[in-house]
Protein backbone atom coordinates (compact mmCIF):
# COMPACT_ATOMS: atom_id res chain seq x y z
CA UNK A 1 0.00 0.00 0.00
CA UNK A 2 1.13 3.35 -1.22
CA UNK A 3 1.30 5.80 2.11
CA UNK A 4 -1.25 8.55 0.67
CA UNK A 5 -3.53 5.40 -0.02
CA UNK A 6 -3.83 5.09 3.90
CA UNK A 7 -7.11 6.23 5.71
CA UNK A 8 -6.93 7.25 9.32
CA UNK A 9 -10.02 7.50 11.48
CA UNK A 10 -9.56 9.81 14.38
CA UNK A 11 -12.83 9.05 16.41
CA UNK A 12 -14.12 11.65 18.55
CA UNK A 13 -16.97 12.55 20.95
CA UNK A 14 -17.76 15.21 23.02
CA UNK A 15 -14.97 16.18 25.47
CA UNK A 16 -12.08 14.87 23.30
CA UNK A 17 -9.71 17.89 22.61
CA UNK A 18 -6.47 16.53 21.07
CA UNK A 19 -8.17 15.45 17.55
CA UNK A 20 -6.59 18.39 15.46
CA UNK A 21 -2.76 18.04 16.91
CA UNK A 22 -3.46 14.19 16.37
CA UNK A 23 -4.14 14.59 12.33
CA UNK A 24 -1.76 17.27 12.14
CA UNK A 25 0.74 14.47 13.31
CA UNK A 26 -0.15 11.81 10.83
CA UNK A 27 -0.56 14.57 7.97
CA UNK A 28 3.12 15.77 7.84
CA UNK A 29 3.48 11.55 6.31
CA UNK A 30 1.03 12.24 3.51
CA UNK A 31 -1.59 9.85 4.67
CA UNK A 32 -5.78 11.16 4.95
CA UNK A 33 -6.86 11.60 8.20
CA UNK A 34 -10.70 12.22 8.87
CA UNK A 35 -11.87 13.26 12.17
CA UNK A 36 -15.14 11.72 13.16
CA UNK A 37 -17.49 11.91 15.23
CA UNK A 38 -19.00 8.66 16.56
CA UNK A 39 -22.22 9.57 15.06
CA UNK A 40 -21.15 10.60 11.91
CA UNK A 41 -19.82 7.29 11.73
CA UNK A 42 -22.81 5.90 12.28
CA UNK A 43 -24.95 7.75 9.18
CA UNK A 44 -22.25 7.76 6.95
CA UNK A 45 -19.10 5.49 6.95
CA UNK A 46 -17.81 1.96 8.06
CA UNK A 47 -14.78 1.27 10.28
CA UNK A 48 -13.89 -0.50 7.25
CA UNK A 49 -13.25 2.32 4.90
CA UNK A 50 -10.25 2.91 7.09
CA UNK A 51 -6.81 0.98 7.70
CA UNK A 52 -7.00 2.38 11.22
CA UNK A 53 -8.39 3.97 14.18
CA UNK A 54 -6.96 6.23 16.49
CA UNK A 55 -8.75 7.61 19.59
CA UNK A 56 -7.20 10.52 20.64
CA UNK A 57 -6.72 12.48 24.32
CA UNK A 58 -8.93 15.00 26.21
CA UNK A 59 -12.09 14.49 28.94
CA UNK A 60 -14.52 12.25 26.56
CA UNK A 61 -18.03 12.43 28.09
CA UNK A 62 -15.97 15.07 30.74
CA UNK A 63 -15.07 11.41 32.38
CA UNK A 64 -18.02 11.32 33.99
CA UNK A 65 -18.07 7.74 35.96
CA UNK A 66 -14.24 7.07 35.55
CA UNK A 67 -12.18 8.13 32.61
CA UNK A 68 -12.91 6.27 29.46
CA UNK A 69 -15.85 3.92 30.35
CA UNK A 70 -18.84 6.06 28.67
CA UNK A 71 -16.86 6.23 25.67
CA UNK A 72 -16.59 2.73 25.43
CA UNK A 73 -19.88 1.62 26.18
CA UNK A 74 -21.09 3.93 23.62
CA UNK A 75 -18.90 2.30 20.91
CA UNK A 76 -19.43 -1.21 21.98
CA UNK A 77 -23.13 -0.38 21.68
CA UNK A 78 -23.53 1.71 18.45
CA UNK A 79 -20.41 0.02 16.69
CA UNK A 80 -19.52 -3.24 18.41
CA UNK A 81 -20.16 -5.59 15.52
CA UNK A 82 -18.23 -3.35 13.26
CA UNK A 83 -15.59 -2.68 15.63
CA UNK A 84 -14.90 -6.75 15.60
CA UNK A 85 -14.65 -7.04 12.17
CA UNK A 86 -11.69 -4.32 12.10
CA UNK A 87 -10.25 -5.69 15.30
CA UNK A 88 -10.32 -9.67 13.35
CA UNK A 89 -8.60 -8.15 10.40
CA UNK A 90 -5.91 -7.01 12.46
CA UNK A 91 -5.82 -3.59 11.40
CA UNK A 92 -4.19 -1.20 13.72
CA UNK A 93 -5.59 0.98 16.99
CA UNK A 94 -4.03 3.92 18.64
CA UNK A 95 -5.07 5.19 22.03
CA UNK A 96 -3.45 8.20 23.36
CA UNK A 97 -4.11 9.39 26.93
CA UNK A 98 -7.88 8.75 27.04
CA UNK A 99 -8.03 6.91 23.99
CA UNK A 100 -5.58 4.50 26.29
CA UNK A 101 -8.33 4.88 28.95
CA UNK A 102 -10.99 3.53 26.15
CA UNK A 103 -9.29 0.81 24.99
CA UNK A 104 -8.87 -0.63 28.27
CA UNK A 105 -12.55 0.17 29.26
CA UNK A 106 -13.50 -1.21 26.57
CA UNK A 107 -11.69 -4.53 27.22
CA UNK A 108 -9.32 -4.42 24.17
CA UNK A 109 -6.17 -3.77 26.39
CA UNK A 110 -4.52 -5.77 27.49
CA UNK A 111 -6.38 -8.24 25.86
CA UNK A 112 -4.62 -11.78 26.97
CA UNK A 113 -7.19 -13.49 25.43
CA UNK A 114 -8.47 -11.13 22.82
CA UNK A 115 -11.13 -8.67 23.91
CA UNK A 116 -12.45 -8.79 27.03
CA UNK A 117 -16.11 -8.33 28.03
CA UNK A 118 -15.14 -6.95 31.64
CA UNK A 119 -12.01 -4.68 31.72
CA UNK A 120 -8.76 -6.41 32.87
CA UNK A 121 -7.04 -3.39 34.39
CA UNK A 122 -7.81 0.07 34.99
CA UNK A 123 -6.30 3.59 34.07
CA UNK A 124 -6.75 5.46 37.88
CA UNK A 125 -6.57 8.62 39.83
CA UNK A 126 -2.96 9.80 40.26
CA UNK A 127 -0.69 8.97 42.43
CA UNK A 128 0.33 11.79 44.37
CA UNK A 129 -3.21 13.21 43.58
CA UNK A 130 -4.13 15.99 40.88
CA UNK A 131 -3.74 16.74 36.92
CA UNK A 132 0.47 16.56 35.75
CA UNK A 133 0.91 17.93 32.72
CA UNK A 134 5.03 17.42 32.43
CA UNK A 135 7.56 15.88 30.32
CA UNK A 136 8.81 12.59 31.04
CA UNK A 137 10.86 9.78 29.78
CA UNK A 138 10.35 6.22 28.32
CA UNK A 139 11.81 3.30 27.59
CA UNK A 140 10.96 1.14 25.30
CA UNK A 141 11.03 -2.37 26.37
CA UNK A 142 9.24 -4.03 24.14
CA UNK A 143 11.20 -7.03 22.12
CA UNK A 144 9.41 -6.20 18.51
CA UNK A 145 5.74 -7.32 18.56
CA UNK A 146 4.42 -3.86 19.02
CA UNK A 147 3.46 -2.60 15.48
CA UNK A 148 3.83 1.04 16.53
CA UNK A 149 7.48 0.79 17.77
CA UNK A 150 9.20 -2.25 16.19
CA UNK A 151 11.32 -0.22 14.20
CA UNK A 152 12.39 1.68 18.11
CA UNK A 153 15.41 -0.37 19.41
CA UNK A 154 14.45 -2.37 22.34
CA UNK A 155 16.02 -0.18 25.53
CA UNK A 156 15.96 3.16 23.29
CA UNK A 157 14.35 5.74 25.83
CA UNK A 158 11.82 8.68 24.30
CA UNK A 159 11.32 12.15 26.05
CA UNK A 160 7.37 12.72 25.41
CA UNK A 161 4.80 15.21 27.34
CA UNK A 162 2.15 13.61 29.77
CA UNK A 163 -1.43 15.78 30.58
CA UNK A 164 -3.68 13.52 32.69
CA UNK A 165 -5.46 12.80 35.82
CA UNK A 166 -5.97 9.43 35.56
CA UNK A 167 -2.85 7.81 34.60
CA UNK A 168 -2.36 4.75 37.43
CA UNK A 169 -2.26 1.74 35.65
CA UNK A 170 -3.20 -1.27 38.23
CA UNK A 171 -3.96 -4.97 37.78
CA UNK A 172 -6.54 -6.13 40.30
CA UNK A 173 -3.76 -6.61 43.26
CA UNK A 174 -4.52 -10.27 44.07
CA UNK A 175 -3.39 -10.78 40.15
CA UNK A 176 -1.08 -8.14 39.21
CA UNK A 177 1.92 -10.41 39.56
CA UNK A 178 0.42 -13.25 37.06
CA UNK A 179 -0.75 -10.46 34.88
CA UNK A 180 2.60 -8.43 34.93
CA UNK A 181 4.41 -11.63 33.63
CA UNK A 182 1.70 -12.76 31.30
CA UNK A 183 2.25 -9.01 29.44
CA UNK A 184 5.92 -9.47 29.24
CA UNK A 185 6.27 -13.01 28.77
CA UNK A 186 3.64 -12.30 26.07
CA UNK A 187 5.87 -9.30 25.05
CA UNK A 188 2.77 -7.07 25.17
CA UNK A 189 5.29 -4.53 27.99
CA UNK A 190 6.05 -1.53 25.66
CA UNK A 191 6.53 1.49 27.32
CA UNK A 192 7.86 2.07 31.38
CA UNK A 193 8.76 5.62 32.94
CA UNK A 194 11.89 5.83 33.34
CA UNK A 195 14.88 8.83 33.86
CA UNK A 196 16.70 10.61 31.44
CA UNK A 197 19.63 8.01 30.98
CA UNK A 198 16.82 4.94 31.16
CA UNK A 199 17.14 3.92 34.19
CA UNK A 200 13.16 2.53 35.26
CA UNK A 201 11.77 5.03 37.83
CA UNK A 202 10.85 2.09 40.46
CA UNK A 203 7.52 3.84 40.75
CA UNK A 204 9.28 7.13 42.54
CA UNK A 205 7.73 10.47 41.86
CA UNK A 206 8.43 12.34 39.57
CA UNK A 207 10.40 10.17 37.24
CA UNK A 208 7.34 7.76 37.38
CA UNK A 209 4.34 10.65 37.80
CA UNK A 210 1.35 8.88 38.91
CA UNK A 211 2.07 6.10 40.84
CA UNK A 212 1.81 3.07 37.78
CA UNK A 213 2.26 -0.24 38.55
CA UNK A 214 5.83 -1.55 37.55
CA UNK A 215 6.31 2.25 36.06
CA UNK A 216 3.86 1.12 32.64
CA UNK A 217 3.01 4.07 30.40
CA UNK A 218 2.13 2.06 27.39
CA UNK A 219 1.39 -1.66 26.80
CA UNK A 220 -0.11 -3.37 23.22
CA UNK A 221 -2.27 -6.13 22.94
CA UNK A 222 -1.04 -9.91 22.05
CA UNK A 223 -0.99 -9.52 18.54
CA UNK A 224 0.68 -6.05 18.53
CA UNK A 225 -1.81 -4.27 16.53
CA UNK A 226 -3.64 -2.39 19.50
CA UNK A 227 -1.24 -0.24 21.39
CA UNK A 228 -2.47 2.94 24.37
CA UNK A 229 -0.30 4.92 26.19
CA UNK A 230 -0.72 8.05 28.53
CA UNK A 231 2.63 10.06 26.88
CA UNK A 232 1.08 12.25 24.49
CA UNK A 233 2.92 11.57 21.22
CA UNK A 234 1.50 13.90 18.77
CA UNK A 235 2.69 16.85 21.27
CA UNK A 236 6.43 15.83 20.40
CA UNK A 237 6.46 15.76 16.60
CA UNK A 238 8.69 18.79 16.86
CA UNK A 239 12.03 19.05 18.12
CA UNK A 240 10.46 22.98 19.38
CA UNK A 241 7.69 21.64 20.73
CA UNK A 242 10.32 20.71 23.88
CA UNK A 243 10.55 23.59 26.02
CA UNK A 244 14.15 23.30 26.60
CA UNK A 245 14.56 23.23 22.50
CA UNK A 246 16.95 26.39 22.57
CA UNK A 247 19.44 24.33 24.78
CA UNK A 248 19.71 21.28 22.55
CA UNK A 249 22.14 20.40 20.49
CA UNK A 250 20.69 17.92 18.07
CA UNK A 251 20.16 18.69 14.72
CA UNK A 252 17.00 16.35 14.01
CA UNK A 253 13.98 19.45 13.73
CA UNK A 254 11.54 16.01 15.13
CA UNK A 255 10.64 14.94 18.28
CA UNK A 256 10.82 11.60 19.70
CA UNK A 257 7.24 11.46 19.02
CA UNK A 258 7.28 11.54 15.32
CA UNK A 259 8.76 8.22 15.63
CA UNK A 260 5.79 6.49 16.85
CA UNK A 261 3.65 7.91 14.13
CA UNK A 262 6.53 6.67 11.45
CA UNK A 263 6.69 3.27 13.11
CA UNK A 264 3.48 2.51 12.58
CA UNK A 265 2.56 3.98 8.63
CA UNK A 266 5.90 2.19 7.59
CA UNK A 267 3.88 -1.18 8.98
CA UNK A 268 0.79 0.15 7.25
CA UNK A 269 2.28 0.42 4.06
CA UNK A 270 4.26 -2.87 4.38
CA UNK A 271 1.86 -5.16 5.49
CA UNK A 272 -1.39 -4.15 3.95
Amino acid sequence: MKVHDIKICIMRVGGTNCDAETARAFKIFGVQTEIKHINELLKHNNLMDYNMLVFPGGFSFGDYVRSGVIFARALNAKLGKQMTKFIDKNRPILGICNGFQILIEYGLLPGFEGASQQPEATLTTNIPQGFKCQWVYLKNENKGKCLFTNQIPQNHFLKIPIAHGEGRFLFPVEKEKQMLEKLIDNDMLVFRYCNENGTPANQTYPTNPNGTYYDIAGICNKDGTIFGLMPHPERAIYAWQDPNWTQNTRTNPYGDGKLIFENIIHNITTKQ
